[in-house]
């Protein structure tokens, strides 16, 4: 299991600005946004009810405390937030434990920055007990720490995550490059002060001030993330 509390790291990136990488992992290094909406509607149709695919873009990215009571209150269903957390954890971790398909990039992109000793760190809104089992398929080689969203006050798009990740690496974080896929995971890097790569998974996002917007992951490298990092 990969801890979330290392001991500090003050080595840097060799020769760049760029102090560390913090990587989201549903939607950004593993294709499993769609496993979770797939695990919503099963669950809510064996409690009676359908979901509407428009909400899909509601739940994206979030917490689970915040999809599973939205979920709640757009259907009815007679279930507590904390059953569902288990429901949906159990059927989610059944789909990875059959097969966890990478993200275009993703293995590449891992090995890179390993190569070069970048401090790295999984950044997710998932709980602990799934994250653990996809680091353990990605190679927990590739990361120094892992933050999961059952483990900080406040979750995505808040900007604890990412401050406990750089925190927990010695690093500065307005010298950290995040990779995230979905909108609440951009407002909490971006809260947090760290520069953006977004690549969209399952709605738009727009560029802005200190965020680069690619198409895939396979566009991104070390060169790339050290080359949009400021020097000051």
């Amino acid at each position: 299991m990969t801890s979330t509390v290392p001991a500090p790291v003050t080595r840097t990136a060799e020769g760049s600005a760029l102090q560390a990488v913090l990587l989201d992992m549903d939607g950004t290094l593993v294709d499993t946004e769609g496993f979770w909406w797939d695990v919503e509607v099963e669950v809510f149709a064996a409690l009676g009810h359908t979901l509407d695919d428009s909400w899909r873009h509601v739940v994206v990215g979030g917490p689970m405390s915040r999809s599973a009571g939205f979920l709640i209150e757009a259907t009815g269903a007679d279930v507590t937030v904390g059953e569902l957390t288990v429901l949906l954890n159990e059927g989610f971790e059944d789909r990875i434990t059959r097969a966890l398909p990478l993200m275009p990039g993703a293995a590449r992109l891992l090995a890179e920055l390993t190569e070069h000793e970048v401090p790295t760190a999984l950044v997710s809104a998932s709980h602990r007990r799934i994250i653990d089992r996809v680091i353990a398929s990605l190679g927990v080689e590739h990361f120094r720490l892992s933050v999961a969203g059952d483990e900080v006050a406040h979750t995505k798009p808040h900007p604890d995550p990412y401050l406990f990740a750089a925190a927990g690496l010695g690093v500065d974080p307005t010298r950290c490059a995040v990779v995230e896929d979905t909108a609440t995971g951009v407002a909490s890097a971006e809260a947090a002060g760290c520069l953006v790569v977004a690549v969209p998974s399952v709605a738009p996002i727009a560029p802005a001030s200190r965020r680069t917007v690619v198409s895939s992951l396979e566009q991104v490298d070390l060169s790339f993330l050290r080359g949009l990092m400021p020097l000051n």
